[in-house]
């Protein structure tokens, strides 16, 4: 194989993992945004949970109250 051979093959080489890098770092991006998006509905939701727990509480003291009434 001549020089040039091994300097065309090398760069296709370099370019063709140059692609799965750039397509890897892709995946990786979108996996973490993914993750953020997850992280904020789950979020989103504990905190929808807290207002129902704290919204029960009042209803059962209420509750609570009419029943000694």
């Amino acid at each position: 194989m001549s020089a040039e051979q091994q300097r065309d093959l090398t760069r296709a080489e370099v370019q063709r993992l140059s692609r799965e890098l750039a397509e890897t770092t892709r995946e990786k991006i979108q996996a973490a945004e993914y993750g953020l998006a997850v992280l904020d509905e789950k979020q989103q939701l504990k905190q929808r949970y807290d207002e129902l727990e704290a919204e029960h509480e009042t209803v059962r003291q209420e509750l609570e109250q009419l029943r000694e009434v």
